[in-house]
C-alpha cells in the first residue's frame, strides 16, 4: 500500500496552500480518496472525501475553505486549502475514504502543515 502525502509546511495565517498524496493504483482503482489531519493531542479527523463517483464531504471547520480533487490518471489526489488559520495546524494524511475510515490500519507519514498567527 503506497501512501505518499507531501507538500506540508509552514504558512502565515490566511494563506494558501496545497498539499499532494500518490497512492498506488491498487488502492486509487477501487475506493473514494481522502484527506485526514491530526493536531497534537487531537483525534484523527476528516477534513475531506471524494467518492469514485465525484460525491465530495468536507469537514465542517474547513468546509468553504478546502477543495479536494483527484487525478485518476496519475493516481494522485490533492486538498487545495485555503485562507488556513492556526486551528489548521496538524499533520495531514491521505487515505481510502469510506464509513470504516477509523479503522484503516495504514496511515503512511503523513505531512506537517504548520499555520502562524
Amino acid at each position: 500500500v503506497q501512501l505518499q502525502a507531501s507538500g506540508g509546511g509552514l504558512v502565515q495565517a490566511g494563506g494558501s496552500l496545497k498539499l499532494s498524496c500518490a497512492a498506488s493504483k491498487r488502492v486509487f482503482s477501487m475506493n473514494g480518496m481522502g484527506w485526514y489531519r491530526q493536531a497534537p493531542g487531537e483525534e484523527r479527523e476528516l477534513v475531506a472525501g471524494t467518492t469514485r463517483g465525484g460525491v465530495t464531504n468536507y469537514g465542517r471547520s474547513v468546509k468553504g475553505r478546502f477543495t479536494i480533487s483527484t487525478d485518476y490518471a496519475e493516481n494522485m489526489v490533492y486538498p487545495q486549502m485555503n485562507n488556513l488559520s492556526p486551528e489548521d495546524t496538524a499533520v495531514y494524511y491521505c487515505n481510502k475514504y469510506g464509513p470504516t475510515w477509523r479503522s484503516y490500519p495504514y496511515w503512511g507519514l503523513g505531512t506537517l502543515v504548520t499555520v502562524s498567527s
